[in-house]
């Protein structure tokens, strides 16, 4: 009996044993090639071979093709085409009566008074000029607004193409994270392997990988939104593959405020066309004065008379004069509504105006932030991040710290070095949205780049020597 209990006991012992077996995780190669796969798979986005284009040719491309401006170009046709006709004569006019045939005889027309007259008017004196120099207002006020467009296509494009350079500049740091995620995966495989890593740490290093995926998708979205954005701009079919090739250039300094509204006055294309406007309805003004002398009609004539008459042929001169004092209130309406016009005018440029200077200021605060924080990512958190970058690696190399403190040193710098570029792409856009403000493009000086700190392909490289020793 004691012989049979001993049996059971190790039959129930090996059991527990075998159940604890089968509780226990997959086999811990597995896990670290399933991180490796997603690596593998983020590398996945590359476009389609194009030629890349350079700010400059963007903008060429855009002022020649862009939809926006080619309408606004036909309006200024349409007006200059008008322009030929407002000072021109109203049309002649020819006339012919027959008059004195008798009734008992209606086909006699040897008994009847032939006049054949030809007539022209003629507006006062001043007024055909008056006429075109409102014609060319028109003129001047289509263009003001083609060149209006044409910087805001241009603003349009320059946020488009460094939006495209920062998501190029995003997808290469992208690559260089994964790649060196995978160089310190395969160094921690070796310490999971012989047990210096526990398996939570290599879940969590997981869900970090993961996130690169997830970091992968967003940058292909915002790329392919900024994309079609510009190659709308352009005139092209949105899905058009499209490359861009470029630096960012910021300046060393910020205009002051005065230098920008007095620049925005000379420039601003609106408010050009408002100017405009306004001394369009001073002309009508004149005009609508101009409506209280007469106008006069001129004509001419030659008369056939009947039979018998002592002199058959004889000729016809006339003139007609308009009385406008006659019918001074409807005039004086005129001249009110003119002038009141060129009131409202001056009123709307005062609007424009305040709102031009406004729109100055608040782009003007929104790029001396941006500019502050280039200066604060390149003088500051980039030295910083790539000082502990440096720490990071030698202790790991030194089995002083693990491979995820390595990782989070790693996703630390690089993220730095996103936010960095995300900051001189914003600083970049900021400046074209003072540049679409002030109506002209500001003076660049390209900042020297910094000597003091190391730049991030050099660091990353030195990680991947170390890591993979």
């Amino acid at each position: 009996m004691k012989a049979l209990r001993v049996c059971v006991l190790i039959l129930l012992t090996v059991a527990v044993v075998g159940a604890q077996d089968v509780q226990r995780p997959a086999p811990e190669p597995d896990l670290l090639a399933s991180a490796e796969g997603m690596l593998l798979a983020s590398q996945e986005h590359r476009h389609q071979p194009t030629i890349p284009l350079t700010l400059a040719e963007l903008e060429s491309a855009a002022l020649a093709n862009n939809f926006e401006i080619g309408a606004a170009a036909r309006q200024v046709a349409v007006v200059e085409a008008r322009r030929g006709s407002a000072g021109s004569l109203d049309d002649p006019s020819f006339m012919y009566r027959g008059w004195g045939t008798p009734l008992s005889r209606p086909w006699d027309l040897n008994q009847t008074q032939h006049m054949f007259m030809y007539s022209q008017s003629l507006p006062g004196g001043g007024k055909r000029q008056l006429r075109t120099q409102v014609a060319d207002a028109d003129v001047e006020i289509a263009k003001a607004e083609v060149e209006a467009k044409k910087r805001d296509v241009l603003a349009q494009v320059r946020r488009a193409f460094y939006e495209l350079l920062q998501n190029q500049e995003g997808l290469r740091f992208h690559d260089e994270q994964a790649a060196l995620a995978r160089r310190g995966l395969e160094s921690a495989r070796i310490k999971y392997v012989v047990g210096k890593v526990p398996q939570s740490d290599m879940l969590k290093a997981q869900i970090a990988l993961t996130r690169l995926v997830e970091h992968l998708v967003m940058l292909q979205q915002d790329g392919d939104l900024a994309c079609a954005r510009l190659n709308t701009l352009l005139g092209r079919d949105p899905g058009t593959p499209l490359d861009v090739v470029g630096d960012y250039s910021p300046p060393l300094a910020l205009p002051g405020l005065l230098d920008l509204e007095k620049t925005a006055l000379e420039n601003r294309p609106e408010l050009a066309a408002i100017s405009e406007a306004i001394r369009q309805s001073e002309t009508r003004t004149q005009l609508a004065e101009k409506s209280l002398k007469p106008d006069y009609t001129l004509s001419g004539g030659y008369m056939l008379m009947p039979e018998g008459s002592r002199y058959r042929n004889t000729y016809m001169a006339e003139l007609s004069v308009t009385l406008p004092w006659l019918n001074r209130g409807r005039h004086n309406a005129e001249i009110a509504e003119t002038s009141a016009m060129v009131a409202a005018g001056k009123a709307d440029y005062e609007s424009r105006r305040a709102a031009v200077f406004a729109e100055i200021q608040e782009s003007l605060v929104r790029a001396r932030v941006a500019h502050r924080l280039v200066d604060l990512y390149r003088d500051t958190l980039r030295p910083q991040a790539q000082a502990v970058l440096k720490a990071t690696v030698a202790a790991y190399q030194t089995d002083r710290t693990d491979y995820l403190n390595l990782l989070d040193s790693q996703n630390t710098t690089l993220d730095v070095e996103l936010d960095y570029i995300r900051a001189v792409s914003d600083l970049e856009t900021r400046l074209a949205d003072l540049e679409r403000a002030v109506g002209t493009p500001l003076p660049r000086t390209v900042r020297a780049s910094s000597s003091n700190s190391p730049e991030p392909e050099t660091v990353n490289v030195q990680m991947r020597q170390e890591v993979k020793q």
